[in-house]
């Protein structure tokens, strides 16, 4: 029996994608001007983020690897085996599929496709070490770019096809969290609270997405110290009256990602974390405030610093006020050059999404100890920022049980 290294799997017939074809078309035609630009003749993109971008498919590594050659004329993903049609069925454009009955042959599929000697633009930010000495085994590049920060910057600003989605994505995260809100009693665990707002979610992203994939949606819902951290996974401990709660829905819709995340309180609240809740939603207010286009992300930043500093709170900031939106999640994607920080100098203009979500952690030991935040989307518009979050922050809203 002949083995191929590689070969072309059409089955079926093709999906309903996320996006129309000419969404597709339009980001292709965005990389190929920034590969014309750099001289490159060939793109071979590796990461979740960047094929599910240009292609519509996401992949399931299961450490396989996999791959989008892009050129001037062609788009078609590398996929393994072991997946079969899906990923032809899942993507706009050509599809091949490469075998594992000999080692590489994701890299023979690759060499197939982009030929010796390439000007390639490749994500350097994703390539291992081995990938990377892979590559010029197989490739022998007459030379690499680095084109992720080139693919970044064309991910940072939205379409309006993908400003429909995420505001879809806004719509069922405020589900998941009335869900859980509901859900809230002494003694239930965290564990159950999330399920519930993560079946929530899901059930209302399969009613308005009833041809989509599912996928990845989850909550983190973190009560007493578990909430000094924001991406502290749940646990099974039970809720107790007087507990700090911190809310986190995450819907995903064909790799795009939104985000809920509030403060909250089960039952009562005492002063001494009344007054850091209630500085933290004003830095969130004032936060919301500054959101416009022409603002820097590092002066955002300093705004809300001085504000902190004033209330002898910034020694507690956590992390960032807020990043970007598009295809991401807790283990691919990043648009780095959209977070609100310090080292972030980029200009908000219309298009982006961007959230608003300052956290304060003040440790155990201290009156109004735990993590506070609360974390709110917004879309930059030419005249200004719309928040298309609808779940309200703050204590009227949030003392619950």
């Amino acid at each position: 029996m002949t083995r191929p290294e590689f070969y072309t799997c059409e089955n079926g017939h093709k999906a309903v994608l996320p996006f129309a074809a000419a969404e597709y078309e339009a980001r292709l035609a965005g990389l190929r001007a920034a590969m014309a630009a750099e001289g490159l003749g060939a793109c071979l993109l590796t990461s979740m983020q960047n094929i599910a971008y240009y292609s519509g498919f996401l992949y399931c590594s299961f450490g396989r690897p996999y791959g989008l050659v892009v050129t001037a004329d062609r788009s078609v993903v590398i996929s393994a085996g072991i997946d079969a049609g899906q990923p032809w069925r899942r993507c706009f454009g050509e599809a091949l599929t490469y075998t594992d009955w000999a080692r590489d042959n994701f890299w023979r599929a690759a060499r197939h496709l982009i030929g010796p000697g390439a000007a390639l633009g490749v994500e350097a930010d994703h390539l291992t070490l081995q990938a990377a000495e892979k590559l010029v085994h197989f490739l022998a590049p007459a030379r690499q770019l680095d084109i992720a920060p080139a693919t970044m910057r064309q991910r940072m600003v939205k379409s309006p096809a993908e400003i429909a989605l995420i505001r879809h994505g806004a719509a069922v995260a405020d589900v998941g969290g009335y869900a859980i809100r509901d859900t809230l009693r002494e003694g239930i665990r965290e564990i159950d609270v999330a399920m519930a707002g993560r079946d929530a979610m899901e059930a209302e992203i399969a009613r308005r997405f009833p041809e989509a994939e599912y996928r990845d949606t989850w909550v983190w819902f973190q009560s007493g110290i578990n909430t000094d951290g924001a991406h502290n996974p749940v646990t099974g401990r039970a809720l107790r009256r007087g507990d700090i709660l911190s809310l986190n829905c995450f819907p995903m819709i064909s790799g795009y990602y939104t985000a809920l995340e509030r403060t909250m309180f089960l039952g009562e609240v005492d002063d001494a974390s009344l007054r850091i809740w209630e500085a933290n939603v004003a830095a969130h207010e004032l936060g919301l405030s500054l959101l416009q286009p022409g603002a820097r992300c590092d002066e955002v930043t300093h705004q809300i610093n001085a504000f902190f500093a004033e209330r002898d709170l910034l020694q507690y900031r956590s992390f960032g006020y807020g990043h970007s939106f598009g295809v991401l999640s807790h283990y691919y994607g990043r648009e780095a050059g959209l977070e609100l920080r310090e080292d972030i100098d980029t200009v908000l203009e219309p298009g982006m999404v961007v959230s608003m979500e300052p956290m304060l952690t003040l440790p155990e030991g201290l009156p109004g100890a735990g993590g506070y935040r609360e974390h709110d989307i917004l879309v930059i518009g030419a005249e200004g920022a719309e928040n298309i979050t609808g779940y309200p922050y703050g204590p009227a809203f949030n003392v619950v049980g």
